[in-house]
């Protein structure tokens, strides 16, 4: 909630659709701390209390974004339709998540092989004693294994969206490592010494160009061109 009513804040009005799903049910102490500090100021955004596949509203927004999200959906292509129906015509749903097309999980900072089941015979022991996560398990279940491809196949059926693919995520996610401490942190050591190395060979610039299936991190924008009904 703390970008929500960071809007709030900013003079926006913001509806916030932010439940804890598994894996995360941590995150209801954090949620009522901020909206307890956002209440006395006044600067509390309308929530709705409901996870995005039961999303059911039409016509509503002019935006709608989300963060590290998509990836832990039950249902992919049942909340991006549920996003579409809720923006107006013009309007632009952005969210970044990882690409499971790419052979890393970031949660875990584990190689992925060819699937999430095989990955998880393999990293068993990784994933269930992981100590930077409260809930390994339950934030390894959430995973939907996302990826361009199956966006791409979403976007193709639905000839009432654009979607576009932001190829400059990783070079920018990766200057980020080596300037944001806080944001670093998240990586493993060995991934860190990695990214520096990019970055002092100015490799990073290279990498602006990769087709977006081949890069780690999914920048992405649907907008509403029309709309049916």
């Amino acid at each position: 909630m703390i970008l929500s009513c960071q809007l709030v804040f900013e003079g926006f009005r913001v509806v916030a659709l932010e439940p804890t799903g598994e894996g995360f049910s941590h995150f209801n102490q954090l949620r009522e701390i901020v909206l307890e500090q956002a209440n006395r100021f006044g600067q509390t955004p309308e929530i709705l209390s409901i996870y995005a596949e039961n999303l059911n509203l039409h016509d509503h927004f002019q935006f709608a974004f989300s963060i590290n999200v998509m990836e832990h959906v039950s249902d992919v292509e049942s909340v991006i339709r549920n996003v579409y129906n809720s923006l107006h015509k013009g309007a632009t749903y952005h969210f970044t998540c990882p690409n499971y097309l790419f052979p890393y999980e970031p949660h875990f900072n584990i190689p992925t092989l060819f699937n999430k089941k095989l990955t998880e015979i393999i990293f068993s022991k990784i994933i269930k004693q992981h100590n930077d996560l409260l809930d390994p398990l339950g934030t390894w279940h959430s995973l939907n294994w996302i990826s361009v491809t199956q966006l791409l196949k979403m976007a193709k059926k639905n000839k009432n969206i654009s979607l576009i693919l932001n190829k400059r995520i990783l070079s920018e996610t990766l200057l980020r490592v080596t300037t944001d401490n806080q944001f670093a942190k998240r990586r493993s050591y060995w991934m860190r010494v990695l990214i520096r190395c990019i970055v002092t060979s100015r490799l990073q610039l290279f990498l602006a160009h990769m087709p977006p299936h081949l890069q780690p991190i999914i920048d992405c924008k649907i907008k509403i061109i029309n709309k049916i009904g």
